[in-house]
């Protein structure tokens, strides 16, 4: 969009000079034709990151806990939490061969086709983001709907037709090495058809008398926990009587072993890191704060552009850190969170984003403190589930924020811009999508009836909230019950915490192969901290969207990278963009011009963003009875 808009702004507007009126200040309206800088620039002011990120704590509140946080608040809130290769291709001089696409030819060709084909599953047929063939043919099976069901069970012999459903949850799968997309699967082979299938057939837990695969959370008769019943109404804190008298909190197969792979993609990255990587990173950071590192960039950016003082840093990180602090003390009722939950969360932020920041740079997967934080909180405020939410999205919004950050300078490093105008662009794209994104999801959760609430929602409305939901289980597993009741000492699922040594120990092998059969360079693509990262996504993330990356990112970055290498690297990540591109507009626009007038397309048995596989989220268990379900005896 910033391409085809700018090209049109050179065309277009005159040039004509503008004076400031008492100033020595003009501009023109057409300086000249749209660069490649320009583009880079604009591009990045328009995208950055993690803007709104606060906005959850918000939807938590008012959507789960059913408590609002006032406008004022909750505007502070968010405040305060607070591409180059495509680019390159668009703006290259390109002597298109005959009989041959060019490269931005290819790109519009691809945008076309895939906004036209989107109406299908974003509008018209919403069931094909998952056909589970299994389901159709056992229609009265639990078990068969559990294996076949690409939403809520295994997924065998459920895929997708559906760019959307692919790249939802991992990205684009062509933007992704094959060694990464195979060490993914590995990861999620283990998890939904080992691990899982033997704890739930074993009835490990109570399994069976919840749903095999979702990100819920239930009580001791199957049933979603009422999460209102052990908490104070007024002032949100957690009430142990009343917790007593109800019911433990019980997770699905699925969730658990979510949150111990999670927990070990967590302190795999960092045993992987130190093994791997420990020793350059030292050498790398003594050589650059000596400043005894001058490659062919650093050299070329410091004979043209003055370099940012490092004052504006240091006055930035602390305003925005005493900003936070003065939020969390004012409003510290709503948001449950005192000053030193902002300062030891900024301090894991410090320690933490060098081995994220390599494990991002090294395999573009990236393991999350975010668990870390959620565990962290829950001992030391346990009871508090706002507070719980505060303090993970500040902690996981700055390391997002910095890591992104970076890596925007590094591309602007790249492209020879100013870095100074990349300062002023990075703090005035934050500020300017703050705004707009809270005001669009404030009016959204103001205006949306029954929204994150899938039962509720009409026929095909999109406002279904995975994300949140998964938020809220987790808000209500560390932040209102607490990891001190939930895991160790005393929970029910102390074992999860064994994953902390799983995750540590497994880098060590490869690693150790690695030194003894040098020669053998597959063995360093083992990487255990992307095997673990499946965890983090799913759930919400399902099968059918796992299954459908796994297949495209493989077909394209190994079987068509090894047979047509002249083709893939001329129009591969071209494809991805325009496939990303095409699919956005298409979902923007339906988006604005029909679901939010309530209109969700044609009444039918296709509009469902469903599977069809009613009895899936099923217990098998004697005895439980769930609404839609049948009793088995």
């Amino acid at each position: 969009m910033v391409f085809i808009a700018g090209k049109l702004m050179a065309n277009m507007l005159p040039n004509k000079v503008i004076r400031m009126p008492y100033t020595n200040w003009s501009f023109s309206l057409n300086p000249g034709p749209f660069n490649l800088k320009e583009h880079v620039v604009t591009a990045m002011l328009a995208g950055t990151a993690s803007a709104s990120a606060g906005f959850e704590i918000l939807t938590m509140s008012k959507v789960f806990y059913h408590k609002d946080i006032p406008l004022l608040p909750a505007m502070l809130l968010v405040l305060s939490v607070q591409v180059a290769c495509l680019s390159l291709t668009l703006h290259e001089p390109e002597k298109r061969v005959k009989g041959k696409l060019s490269r931005y030819q290819f790109f519009i060709i691809v945008i076309v086709v895939i906004f036209t084909y989107s109406i299908v599953p974003v509008y018209l047929f919403p069931s094909v983001t998952a056909l589970s063939f299994v389901c159709w043919i056992w229609k009265d099976s639990i078990t068969a709907q559990q294996i076949g069901s690409g939403f809520n069970g295994l997924g065998i012999g459920s895929f997708a037709l559906d760019w959307i459903t692919m790249s939802s949850y991992l990205d684009s799968p062509l933007a992704v090495p094959a060694f990464v997309v195979v060490n993914m699967m590995a990861g999620f082979i283990l998890i939904l058809y080992v691990l899982i299938p033997l704890s739930y057939w074993n009835n490990a837990y109570d399994a069976k008398r919840f749903p095999i695969f979702s990100s819920s959370i239930f009580d001791i008769d199957g049933q979603f926990y009422n999460v209102s019943r052990v908490l104070d109404e007024k002032s949100l804190t957690f009430n142990e009587e009343a917790y007593n008298s109800y019911s433990k909190l019980y997770f699905s197969a699925s969730l658990i072993y979510s949150y111990g792979f999670t927990i070990a993609s967590f302190t795999s990255s960092i045993s992987h890191v130190a093994l791997f990587y420990g020793r350059s990173l030292w050498l790398q950071f003594v050589n650059s704060y000596q400043c005894q590192m001058q490659d062919v960039h650093t050299r070329l950016m410091k004979q043209n552009y003055e370099s940012i003082p490092r004052w504006w840093f240091y006055s930035l990180l602390f305003s925005m850190i005493g900003f936070a602090i003065l939020v969390c003390e004012i409003f510290s009722d709503q948001l449950q969170l005192r000053y030193w939950g902002v300062v030891l969360a900024c301090a894991l932020v410090f320690i933490f984003l060098l081995p994220e920041g390599v494990m991002m740079a090294t395999t573009s997967s990236e393991f999350s403190i975010k668990l870390l934080l959620e565990i962290l909180i829950g001992y030391l405020q346990s009871g508090k589930p706002i507070a719980n939410i505060a303090f993970t999205t500040y902690g996981s919004t700055a390391i997002n924020t910095a890591k992104y950050f970076t890596m925007d300078m590094k591309r602007a490093y790249y492209m020879k811009i100013p870095p100074k105008v990349m300062f002023f662009i990075q703090i005035l794209g934050n500020i300017l999508a703050c705004v707009v994104s809270f005001s669009v999801g404030w009016w959204t959760l103001q205006s949306v009836k029954n929204i994150c609430y899938p039962e509720l929602l009409p026929k095909g409305s999109p406002w279904t909230c995975p994300w949140e939901r998964r938020s809220f289980a987790i808000g209500v597993t560390w932040g209102v019950i607490g990891p001190i009741r939930m895991f160790y000492p005393h929970g029910t699922y102390s074992i999860i915490f064994i994953f902390i040594i799983i995750g540590l120990l497994a880098p060590v092998g490869v690693w150790m192969l690695s030194r003894v059969y040098p020669q053998k360079t597959w063995i360093k693509l083992i990487n255990w901290p992307v095997i673990f990262s499946v965890g983090t996504i799913v759930p919400p993330g399902t099968p059918v969207n796992v299954w459908s990356w796994f297949i495209t990112g493989l077909i394209f970055n190994y079987f068509v990278f090894r047979r047509f290498k002249g083709w893939w690297a001329r129009y591969n990540y071209v494809l991805s963009a325009g496939l990303d591109s095409g699919a956005t507009f298409l979902t923007i626009i339906v988006t604005l011009f029909l679901q939010f007038r309530g209109i969700y397309g044609p009444d039918w048995w296709g509009l469902e963003m469903d599977d069809h596989c009613p009895l899936a989220h099923c217990p098998t268990a004697p005895g439980v009875i769930v609404k839609g379900c049948p009793v088995i005896n």
